[in-house]
């Protein structure tokens, strides 16, 4: 009796073992390939679980999702005859398992391998058709479709869909970045000194401009004063006429009175004049002026 449950017992551990390696699960991100003694049998395996004949077929698996090629920088040379380094990375997956397993034996750094090769010759041919200007703004997009492209129909010999190829960024080398950054500087340095001679003659146009504006409106402010100072002057000058018109004797008596003023402004002033003078003949006779 307990050899009969000990052999039931084997019996069952070895169906158990022989079960699972009966058994494999693809996941949805997953390629499966089925191989018998070394040949592919199956690749066309949907997600869940499925079986397999254990010893005789072994199942290997690839990775489904996007996957990226990060190359590191690249110089390539432009219509100029410029080399431009080139950092880009490149968007790829596997969309044929069967042909990415034959053509690369399954190792994805072949493949990496591969594809670096193709972006690198289809970059090369487009840098070379254009200069450094158009490479950097004008065609930048345009270079990235058309890699993609060519890269594509090229990846499929080896079961490989390109996805996307993008540029990072574009540097030009070391030296010829100090021979462009001088040239640009001088150019810098150029404009700025012709800027700075527009604003000199400029500056000194609206200067004169101001300076003959300047002139013009004192020259007017003088005449139109000359002119309202003449006609002040007549003005007074009628004033004065008709007031000594109207009493003569009294404003003979104030210009007199004012003359003394001005004459004997301190007490050390001295004047000598004959005594029979009209300059005093008010302090002889109040009635003089009537003489």
């Amino acid at each position: 009796m307990a050899n009969v449950k000990t052999a039931s017992l084997v019996i069952l551990l070895l169906g158990g073992i022989l079960l699972s390696m009966s058994l494999f699960t693809v996941h949805e991100r997953e390629y499966a390939i089925l191989f018998r003694l070394g040949e592919i049998v199956r690749s066309d395996y949907e997600p869940g679980l499925h079986f397999k004949t254990p010893l005789i077929n072994n199942v290997r698996k690839f990775d489904r999702r996007v996957l990226v090629l990060d190359a590191r920088p690249e110089l390539f040379l432009t219509s100029e005859k410029k080399n431009l380094n080139v950092d880009y990375f490149v968007e790829w997956r596997i969309k044929d398992v069967r042909r990415y397993y034959t053509a690369v034996g399954g190792q994805e750094s072949q493949a990496l391998q591969r594809l670096s090769r193709i972006i690198n010759d289809g970059m090369l041919a487009e840098f070379a058709k254009r200069t450094i200007q158009e490479v950097v703004s004008g065609e930048r997009a345009k270079i990235m479709d058309i890699v993609q492209k060519m890269a594509n129909q090229q990846a499929q010999v080896f079961g490989v869909e390109v996805v996307d190829v993008r540029i990072k960024r574009i540097d030009l080398p070391p030296e010829v970045s100090t021979s462009v950054y001088q040239r640009m500087r001088a150019e810098r340095t150029r404009v700025a000194k012709e800027l700075r001679s527009r604003g000199a003659e400029a500056a000194e146009r609206i200067r004169a401009d101001a300076d003959r504006q300047r002139t013009v409106i004192l020259a007017e402010a003088y005449r139109e004063s000359e002119r309202i100072r003449g006609e002040g002057d007549a003005k007074a000058a009628d004033i004065y006429a008709s007031a000594y018109q109207k009493d003569p004797e009294f404003y003979s008596l104030y210009r007199s009175l004012n003359a003394y003023r001005e004459t004997f402004q301190s007490k050390d002033d001295l004047l000598i004049l004959e005594p029979d003078s009209d300059f005093f003949k008010y302090f002889k006779d109040a009635r003089a002026g009537k003489q």
